[in-house]
């Protein structure tokens, strides 16, 4: 195949051609990630390593956003964490070299404050030691620094009056003191502490000028956290606002970016949005979102009796497909231009392209893949009729709703071989931005509209974590910079992407409405496609009452099954099933089959490992998650449905021959498989009983039909169960047979069953 399976619309053809979905750079997706590096820096650290550190690994190809662009914003936020954290650091230094150490002694419980949440945990129902060993170091911490800051304020304001010797921590506290025990005077307790910081013994001078020199410090430390986050605000309601987000030109993080970031820019963009698609074996669809009842079928292609068949390729599906799914992007009949163009469906911007799957193992260097168009094509026309395992062609459906906050993604692949039709269908929802990166504007908006006092509460409060927090910042900054330096990741060999930032940053599950639109964007496009294939079948002459039967139960969210032939089946709760019978006759094992030790059986196959379903919510992927400001989330969803409710399943069941079915609840399911005609003559002789017993039903019943009757029950039970009736069953089958031969005698069964009982009897 030379031409592409996805025909363009001419350019008269409006309609089909649809509304251009928004920019991915200028997208609300993208606005509220670039908010979301700005406002928590466990995600801005993973973007930052996945897109920028690990330059080997290809980025995932996430549809709706720009991932340059939120690493541009994550490099010049990580750059004003870091300056700010070294001013925040350097003032708590400053302000203990000058105070003599007085403001030192903030150190101990400002750490227990910062390390409380991560003692807790992000889990929303953490371990019972967690939540307590997190209390107490929070309220001993709360407890230490209300305490000294009332002896700080008492100090300052003279309460306790008078000065204070320079020398009479040591003189009064020291190992010859009066009253000393030796060890134990020789660490003060908190009273000691107290009683020394409201002296001002630490500070080598008064009390007053060192209690005035721990709040001018602390007031210090106070303003650089408020103007920290009023930066973050001006950021917000400046160049990140809807009104001045989509000017990207005008974005300083675009311009301010070193010439590794301008290489990786373009890396990026290419493989972001490129239809040749390098994957990691462990998540080939990486950064499409979670997946969404994939399903397959496989059908006979049958000629029908209408005509002779022709040739069906994978190609000509598609191209039956391609038309009507295009047709969704037409609005309904307003009778009016003006009323069709006003329609907002977000069904009017979908996109239908192709795309090739290609395994990034083998490839040199992640500069080395073949993204120009003449590869792209080479790699479409053989991969779309080759049905091969590594490269993969799929026809990709795509719809972004809610600003591209929600993409549905669809992909189809269609395959025949050996006579058989083979569909398979794997949608991915990309679930909405996390609601802490959605109330970015909000907070901004607060914090600007504050007043000073609560502006001012808002710093305090948050003060005392400032220290380890602003060490913690700086030494993640350290590490960073020392992995690019020492990695070599530049010359390592390419590898798939580790995980997308887009589903990071996405939230648990989608709001009802979300979650309507979801469904309704699914099934539209999966009813169109299963319209082209039922279309292409029809035109090359082949039956479709088998798709379509298929359809009509996997379509819906239900379940088909072939043949339930000899089983047990209990529809229920807490019910007993219990299937016995022989076991299959021993064969002659095949060729090449593995042999247990010592002439034991087999070992059963190893089962292969769950594919790990992408994680979402802000973070790097490792476990020492960072906790989230907005409060705990859900947890994630256990169904293919975003709000994690499974879905209702219907079951369809083609054949259910020798089967036993139950009903309800608390039944007992018992099916007894028996082993059936031993030879081809008792065989014949089961079927012809068979056929006489229906042609008996259609007389009127006499003494002597009942007889015969009850003897073919016999005969026939015997067969089952026994594989072959004694000669003494068939004897008095044959005397009633007899007896009724004024009426057997002209039915072909009856004439069957007596020549079967001469085969067998030799009479």
């Amino acid at each position: 195949m030379t031409g592409s399976a996805v025909p363009r619309p001419s350019q008269g053809q409006d309609d089909l051609l649809g509304k251009p979905p928004v920019h991915p750079s200028v997208s609300e997706a993208s606005r509220l990630l670039c908010a979301g590096v700005h406002l928590h820096d466990g995600y801005r650290d993973a973007v930052i390593d996945q897109l920028y550190v690990q330059e080997q690994c290809v980025v995932a190809p996430s549809t709706g956003f720009d991932a340059a662009r939120v690493l541009a914003h994550a490099l010049r936020a990580r750059r004003t964490e870091l300056a700010w954290a070294a001013g925040i650091l350097a003032a708590w230094l400053l302000g203990a070299v000058l105070t003599g150490g007085v403001i030192g002694a903030l150190f101990f419980p400002c750490v227990l404050l910062a390390l409380a949440p991560w003692i807790r945990g992000s889990a929303p129902n953490p371990p019972v030691y967690r939540r307590a060993a997190a209390f107490l170091m929070r309220w001993y911490g709360r407890l230490f620094l209300l305490l000294v800051g009332l002896w700080v304020l008492a100090s300052a304001f003279g309460l306790f009056g008078g000065e204070s010797d320079p020398d009479e921590f040591s003189g009064s506290y020291g190992p010859g003191a009066s009253g000393s025990d030796g060890f134990s005077d020789t660490l003060p307790d908190a009273s000691d502490l107290g009683f020394a910081l409201i002296t001002g013994s630490l500070s080598g001078g008064s009390a007053t000028g060192a209690a005035w020199a721990v709040l001018f410090f602390l007031a210090v430390i106070a303003g650089l956290v408020g103007l920290q986050r009023g930066q973050f605000a001006r950021v917000m309601t400046d160049e990140l606002s809807r009104k001045n987000f989509p000017d990207l030109a005008a974005d300083q993080a675009e311009h301010a970016a070193g010439d590794r970031f301008r290489r990786l820019q373009q890396r990026i963009r290419l493989e972001q949005h490129a239809p040749v698609i390098l994957y990691g074996e462990r998540n080939p669809f990486c950064g499409m979102g979670t997946p969404y009842g994939t399903w397959n079928l496989t059908v006979e292609l049958r000629p029908s009796k209408e005509g002779p068949a022709e040739p069906l390729d994978n190609a000509r599906i598609l191209r039956r497909i391609v038309p009507l799914l295009e047709g969704l992007r037409v609005p309904s009949s307003h009778g009016s231009a003006e009323g069709a163009a006003a329609v907002r469906d977000r069904l009017r911007e979908l996109v239908v392209d192709e795309c090739v799957f290609l395994p990034v193992a083998g490839l040199p260097r992640r500069e080395s893949a073949p993204y120009g168009p003449g590869a792209f094509e080479e790699h479409r026309g053989r991969a779309v009729e080759e049905g091969g395992e590594g490269r993969r062609h799929f026809l990709r459906i795509r719809v972004g709703g809610w600003n591209e906050e929600v993409v549905v993604t669809v992909f189809v692949r269609v395959h025949t071989q050996g006579g058989m039709l083979m569909l398979e269908v794997a949608p991915h929802v990309l679930m909405p931005v996390h609601p802490l990166f959605r109330d970015a504007d909000r907070a901004a908006h607060r914090h600007r509209n504050n007043n000073w006092f609560g502006k001012a509460v808002w710093a305090l409060t948050r003060t005392p974590a400032s220290l380890a927090r602003s060490v913690v910042t700086l030494g993640r900054g350290v590490a960073s910079g020392w992995k690019l330096l020492t990695a070599g990741n530049s010359g390592a060999l390419a590898e798939g992407p580790a995980f997308s930032v887009r589903e990071l940053g996405a939230d648990e599950e989608a709001s009802l409405f979300q979650d309507m639109d979801i469904n309704r964007y699914l099934k539209s496009i999966e009813d169109r496609v299963n319209a082209g294939v039922r279309l292409a079948l029809r035109e090359a002459g082949y039956e479709t009452d088998e798709f379509e039967q298929k359809i009509v139960n996997i379509g819906a969210g239900g379940v088909f099954i072939e043949s339930a032939k000899d089983s047990a089946i209990g529809i229920g709760d807490h019910n007993d099933i219990r299937r016995s019978g022989p076991t299959a006759p021993a064969g002659p094992a095949a060729p090449g089959a593995k042999k247990g030790p010592a002439g034991g059986k087999a070992p059963a196959p190893r089962r292969a490992p769950a594919r790990e379903r992408p994680r979402r919510g802000p973070g790097p992927p490792a476990e020492s998650r960072r906790e989230m400001t907005s409060g705990p989330t859900s947890g994630p969803t256990s169904g293919p449905t975003p709000d994690g409710r499974q879905p209702q399943r219907t079951v369809h069941i083609g054949s259910v021959t020798g089967s036993a079915f139950a009903v309800g609840d608390h039944n007992t399911v018992t099916q007894h498989q028996h082993a059936g005609p031993a030879d081809e003559s008792q065989a014949e002789l089961l079927r012809a009983v068979q056929e006489l017993r229906a042609d008996l039903a259609r007389f009127v019943a006499s003494d002597t039909t009942e007889v015969l009757d009850a003897e073919l029950v016999s005969v026939a039970d015997e067969i089952e169960t026994a594989g072959g009736a004694a000669p003494g069953r068939l004897a008095r089958l044959q005397e009633a047979l007899t007896a009724a031969g004024a009426l057997t005698g002209t039915l072909a069964s009856g004439v069957a069953v007596a020549e079967a009982l001469r085969a067998l009897l030799g009479g």
